[in-house]
This record gives C-alpha cells, structure tokens and sequence, in this order.
C-alpha cells in the first residue's frame, strides 16, 4: 500500500472515530415538593438514567402547589408542557378535561414491571376521570394526628388510641391548652388544623354526610345537609367555642405548624408530607395516631401521581420514566425521604418504609387506614370548588360569620363551577 493510501486511511479511521454518537431523546420532568423531595427525584433521574442511558431526563422543580399549578397551566396554554408532570388527584381533571394529558391505561396494560393490582385500590380509582385512567399513583396518605408525645407525658395523658372518637380527642385537646405563665394569654394549644374544605371533609363523612349531593354525578354542594352542618359546627367549635385551636390574631403571629415544630402544640392534624420536616426536631418526641371517628370511621386520601402531556413528543421515553418512577426502585427512593407513603403495595409493607429506626414509631397508621379513604369528587372545577367553599368555612372557623352562613354561602358561591363542569 503506498503512503498516500496509508495517509488517507488513517485520515478515514480517525474521521469514523469522530462522528457524533446520536443524540439522546430528551423528557422534560416538572415536579414539585420540599428540598428532602428534589434531593430524591434527582436520585430518581439519575438512578433511571443509569438504566436507560439514550434517555436525558430534564428535571425541573417549583417548591410551592399553588406556583406549581399555575406554571403548569401557562405551560399548557403556550402548548409546551413538560413531557412528564407530578399530580395530585384534586387536579388532574382540569388539564385532562382540555384533552392535555394523555391516557395510560393502554402503557400500564402492557408493562411487564408493574401492574395495576400492585396498587392500593384509592389511589388507582382517584386517577380515573371519564373512562380513563390519566396518572399512575405515586403515593397515598391518609389525614393523620401529629402529636407531641412529651406535652402528653407532662400532663399525665394516655396517647390516642388506633380507634378514638370525637370526644376523646376534644377532651384530650381540652386539658392540653394552657396558660403555662400565668398571664392571661394561651401559651400551648391543644390542636392545631387548616380551616379548609379538604381538611373537613374526613369529618363530614364521619357524621354520615356527603360533601356534594350525588359522589358519581355532582350538581352542588351539600354543606347544607343536616349531617353536614353537625359536622361543620363541631369543626368550627374547636376555635370558636372550646379555644383549644388559635384564633385568627394568634395564627397569624404563628401558625400551627411552626407551634408544633416548637413544641407549643399538642397535637397538629396532617397528612405523610410534613414528616421530613418533622424529622428535624430534636427537643421533643412525636408521633402519629389515626382521625378520631365520628359515627363511622373514614379518612381522606392524599395523593399524587405521575402523568404524561398528550402533546409530549417521545410517548414511549416518556412513559419509561412514568414506569420506572412507579417500579419498586423508584418507590424505594421516593421513600427514603419519608415523604410519601408507595402506592405500591408491596413497597409499603417493605421496611423502605416502616423503618423501625425513624419516627414515626407508628407508621403502619398510614397503610392501616387506606381502606377507609374517601376521595373528593374528580372535577375539571373541583380546585375552584374548594377553594371557594374554603374561604367560606375559614370565616367560620375564626367566627367571622356563623356556620349556616358559610355552607349557605359556599353552596350558593360554587353552584357556577358545577354548571360550568356540565352538571344541570
């Protein structure tokens, strides 16, 4: 071969050696949640990037709910929404009503790594909305009782029970508000809670109410109800009449959670999401308890799930990260943060998430309960619905007006989101 040759084959060789690998298909990825979450869902990227390396996953974060929403409605009204996005059940509708979301039922029907009877049963129904189902669950909780085991011990109470009731909470939250200087002024309350509608609701149907006047098919409110009104007033009361919960001026120069992180609460009602925080207290020690019941036991279902943008441009890198998320190893590591509870069954009962070496002690509550969640009805309005009513029930609750005014007012002031879902 002569040199010219030799020359312009190395020339080739170096040149083939060069050429671009292809580029690596691209998901956006949006969620939200506090720094313990972000730290996860990187673990989670970087884990599932491991594994599918011609996938470059393109995390992005917003700390608040409320920002969070609206980034994603302006996302989706500019028509570029990320690719994946993180949910909760209250308001997925809305974007899959605007036909943004695309369905998963056929992506979960043919996926060998998990199935959708490795689900608790509440978290896969809440994802259904008009014959199809639009996220796959990453978590569940339940409305659980924080409490504040040393303000219990000091007072020579008993913890709450797995199975208490109303009275015995109050009667708990009675002897644990005090005035411990002497002054006049209430140092230490007995409870702690959101004057909302969704914090409500548990309670509601507890006294055998329903929040609306048909679960399936919605036309109004039903805050009105009887059973409604006993339940709202018996809310209502823990501020305004028993003054074991803050009033409106003691709130506002504290608010409950930060009274329970410092340990002037006794007992602070929350869903799995403060428990990172919580893990950060060193002066006192805590754990958790089921609602107390009413009439019936029931709870409230918190979660949220993975959901894929119908305008996403990869269905199938798209769905490979909602996939992985949702596998076992996926869950493990959202679980380490002690933020969520796995949808996934076996997850659940795993010590990935009872880990007898972090509080809370009790956190078979979280799974023990799940059969007795209840979900807010699945409506493109139901977040306007909410907050609407909440404002009403707020007023309430810090006896601004009176119970009857604030379920006549938050019925009346909704009926234009049940119209506006298509409700008569």
């Amino acid at each position: 071969m002569s040199k010219r040759c030799v020359v312009w084959l190395t020339i080739l060789l170096l040149c083939m050696g060069c050429r671009p690998r292809p580029l690596a298909e691209t998901v956006s990825f949006m969620v939200f949640g506090e720094p313990a979450e972000v730290a996860a869902y990187e673990q989670l990227v970087a884990a599932f990037e491991a594994q599918y390396p011609a996938i470059d996953i393109q995390l992005s974060h917003v700390a608040s709910q409320a920002d969070y929403q609206q980034r994603l409605v302006t996302a989706f009204s500019s028509g570029n929404p990320p690719d994946v996005m993180l949910l909760n059940y209250r308001r997925y509708a809305f974007f899959a009503a605007q036909g943004g979301l695309e369905p998963l039922e056929p992506y979960l029907a043919q996926s060998e790594l998990i199935h959708e009877s490795d689900f608790f049963t509440p978290t896969i129904e809440a994802f259904r909305f008009e014959g199809h189902l639009w996220c796959i669950p990453q978590n569940v909780s339940s409305l659980v009782v924080y409490y504040n085991r040393d303000l219990f011990d000091a007072a020579g109470i008993d913890y709450p029970p797995d199975d208490w009731t109303w009275d015995e909470f109050l009667s708990r939250a009675r002897a644990l508000t005090r005035d411990t200087d002497g002054d006049g002024q209430i140092d230490q309350y007995g409870v702690g809670l959101s004057p909302s509608l969704f914090r409500l609701a548990p309670f509601i149907w507890q006294n055998g109410g329903e929040l609306v006047d048909d679960p399936l098919q919605p036309t109004r409110l039903a805050l009105d109800s009887p059973a409604a009104l006993e339940a709202l007033r018996w809310f209502v009361d823990l501020q305004v009449q028993e003054g074991v919960a803050p009033d409106l001026v003691a709130e506002t120069a504290e608010d409950s959670e930060s009274r329970f992180l410092n340990g002037r609460l006794a007992m602070y009602l929350n869903s799995r999401r403060g428990v990172p925080t919580y893990r950060t207290i060193t002066t006192f020690e805590w754990d958790v308890a089921p609602l107390p019941r009413g009439r019936q036991a029931a709870g409230i279902l918190h979660s949220d799930g993975y959901c894929m943008a119908a305008a996403a441009s990869n269905k199938a890198a798209a769905w490979a990260l909602i996939e992985f998320a949702n596998s076992p190893q996926g869950q493990e590591l959202m679980a380490s943060t002690g933020r969520t509870v796995p949808s996934l069954i076996r997850v659940a009962s795993s010590p990935a998430f009872l880990d007898p070496a972090l509080p809370p002690a009790n956190s078979r509550v979280f799974i023990d309960t799940v059969p007795l969640l209840r979900a807010v009805p699945i409506m493109a309005n139901w977040p306007a619905i909410e907050e609407t009513a909440s404002r009403q029930i707020e007023q309430a609750f810090y006896g601004q007006i009176s119970v009857e005014e604030a379920a006549a007012s938050a019925v009346e002031l909704t009926r234009p989101y049940f119209q506006a879902s298509g409700s008569p």
